[in-house]
């Protein structure tokens, strides 16, 4: 029993530190799951839908799973969107659901836009997953842990036909958020730390079908240390993207795209880790489905480069 009371409350205290914000490794083909500047930057209505299956072998590991929609108005300087996600980790359950606006400068050949997102995060613990030894465990019999926090995240994102840029900051509020422990009646909570996302890339065309893609995404959260992601992929005839990460906390991801349709994206990613867990999961796997659903009959569909 004291194993697993040790095992269930490191999981938790995982989930409300490294993991306040989900990780993505193919954040690059939807960077509103960062940034909400990037609200409205294409010509189309863009539906992203993510399955992030981590660590896998460890029972308890995160589980997360998003969705999210934008698109320009009719007024092409304003971008909307939505987005929302559910991330488990043993027993822990995190949950969130936010509104994005965004205004954009437009120039000849470029844009810069700041976003706004506002929404609400929900924890909760799933007891059911919890198995002990003796059923009557004080420290494990169900118990109402929840909690309801409004969360704002800020971001700033440049485009052009060949770079992109983008700083944004998320959980500005720094609200109290997740159960550390409870004992003796009382519930004690953490509180979200903000989170500051650097990303930057570019388009090196290498003939008329190959395009080669460098980008970096930087992330820095308070009382841990920097993560930075490098990438490097390559299009083949505007159909099929591949390439390869590498994140500074030991681990190496496999990534690639197929547009299945014209409207139609799929992408995966496999990750391996070379830290401390890489003997105990065989890497993480996470699926994506994307739809550029072209919103006037007028507009050319942009090539989704960024």
């Amino acid at each position: 029993m004291k194993k697993g009371f040790v095992i269930i409350f490191l999981l938790l205290g995982l989930s409300v530190n490294a993991q306040q914000d989900p990780l993505f490794t193919q954040y690059m083909y939807n960077k509103l799951l960062l940034n909400p500047a990037f609200a409205g930057n294409s010509d189309n209505l863009t539906i992203d839908l993510v399955d992030r299956i981590q660590w896998v072998g460890i029972e308890g590991a995160p589980r997360t799973f998003s969705f999210s929609a934008h698109t320009a108005l009719r007024n092409k300087k304003v971008g909307v969107g939505i987005l929302g996600y559910r991330d488990a980790v043993g027993p822990s359950v995190n949950q969130g659901f936010m509104a994005t606006y965004a205004y954009r400068l437009l120039f000849e050949n470029s844009s810069f836009s700041f976003g706004l997102q506002a929404g609400i995060k929900y924890f909760d613990l799933d007891w059911s997953v919890i198995r002990t030894k003796y059923p009557d465990d004080y420290y494990f019999l169900p118990q109402e842990i929840q909690r309801f926090t409004p969360d704002l995240n800020l971001g700033f994102y440049y485009q052009s036909p060949r770079f992109f840029a983008g700083l944004s900051t998320k959980q500005l509020l720094e609200n109290e958020y997740g159960v550390i422990k409870s004992s003796d009646g009382k519930t004690t909570f953490s509180r979200l730390f903000r989170h500051f996302y650097m990303m930057t890339g570019g388009l090196i065309p290498l003939d008329e079908k190959i395009i080669f893609r460098p980008s970096l995404l930087a992330k820095y959260v308070k009382n841990a240390p920097v993560q930075v992601d490098l990438n490097a992929s390559v299009l083949f005839n505007d159909i099929f993207w591949i390439g390869i990460s590498f994140r500074s906390q030991k681990a190496i991801a496999f990534l690639s795209e197929f547009r299945i349709a014209p409207q139609i994206r799929l992408g995966y990613s496999y990750d391996i880790y070379l830290n401390e867990l890489q003997p105990y999961n065989t890497g993480s796997h996470e699926i994506r489905i994307g739809f550029d659903i072209k919103t006037e009959k007028n507009r050319m569909k942009t090539p989704r480069y960024f």
